[in-house]
């Protein structure tokens, strides 16, 4: 009878703990882009992430490997890290770092929550799934909320077309790499090691970009850039990607729709933290881009796709 009357209470307490473990999410996701125009003060693009995913990856390796003491890749596994790493590392973070230094970090929090429906539409291309109304709707909607909050940033020097142009290929270089892991077979491979060695492996395909364009006297390795550098290798690349994937293994769907609180809480952060402006213009493409994703959102969940 104690653990009957128990139960509507534990449940309670579950809901209350995947609710506190989205919002918190959703504020580290959105945090990345002005912990990353809050880097770029002090060090060039590509230092800022090698020094990021040598961090991030090196804690997520030491915890998989000596303190869980889960395997090495095998074989075909590399590879596919490998593929993986260079798709989801190099080119998405990559150029998205470059992009932050062109766009507004709410700009950039703003494309990052448009993920999702690059994902279904990418999926229909390559996956041969049917495309509906819905999805292209969605997709009008979103990438017009991107323009309306862009419209005042581009008049004020916030942003330029060049850097939403590159941003936009960083979405779909992140929204392929989604795919393409969610489409291997990783044989009980453990999270945190695919992770890990993806994260190295994907530095390590920038590090010729690095060579090429690293000029000491535009790097200061301050208190602000360690910072920074911490708080996106932390923070974002372990913590809010841990409970990115707590959340969808209590629900895919549902999870999903925490990055509607993204773009609300990246223009907040930046408008609070880096004294970026606040619009009428801002507001509404929020909502353009929360009702797109919805839409298309709610059109996967009919349908039962996962990618």
């Amino acid at each position: 009878m104690i653990k009957e009357r128990q139960l509507p209470i534990l449940n309670q307490l579950k809901e209350w703990k995947v609710i506190f473990i989205g919002i918190i999410f959703a504020f580290l996701w959105a945090s990345a882009s002005t912990a990353t125009k809050i880097g770029l003060h002090y060090a060039q693009p590509f230092v800022i992430s090698i020094f990021r995913f040598l961090i991030a990856g090196s804690i997520m390796l030491i915890i998989s490997h000596l303190l869980m003491a889960k395997r090495l890749p095998q074989k075909k596994e590399w590879i596919q890290i490998s593929i993986y790493g260079l798709l989801n590392i190099t080119f998405y973070l990559g150029l998205y770092v470059i992009a932050m230094q062109k766009v507004s970090a709410g700009l950039g929090s703003l494309a990052v929550a448009t993920n999702p429906v690059f994902i279904v539409l990418i999926s229909a291309v390559w996956l041969s799934h049917k495309i509906n109304f819905k999805s292209i709707i969605s997709l009008v909607l979103c990438f017009t909320g991107v323009f309306l909050a862009a419209y005042p940033l581009l008049q004020s020097s916030f942003a330029t077309p060049g850097g939403i142009l590159i941003l936009i290929v960083s979405m779909i270089a992140y929204s392929l790499g989604t795919i393409y892991y969610s489409k291997q077979e990783w044989n009980g491979l453990h999270i945190l090691t695919i992770n890990g060695w993806q994260t190295i492996i994907g530095g390590v395909f920038l590090l010729p970009a690095l060579g090429l364009t690293y000029q000491s006297d535009k790097n200061t390795f301050d208190t602000d850039f360690w910072f920074s550098t911490a708080w996106l290798a932390i923070a974002v690349s372990i913590g809010a990607i841990q409970f990115w994937l707590y959340l969808l293994k209590i629900n895919p769907i549902k999870a999903s729709y925490w990055l509607f609180l993204c773009p609300i809480f990246g223009f907040l952060i930046a408008y609070f933290v880096v004294d970026e402006p606040l619009t009428l213009y801002t507001l509404f493409g929020v909502i353009f881009v929360i009702t797109g994703l919805y839409i298309s959102l709610s059109s996967k969940k009919n349908k039962k796709n996962k990618f």
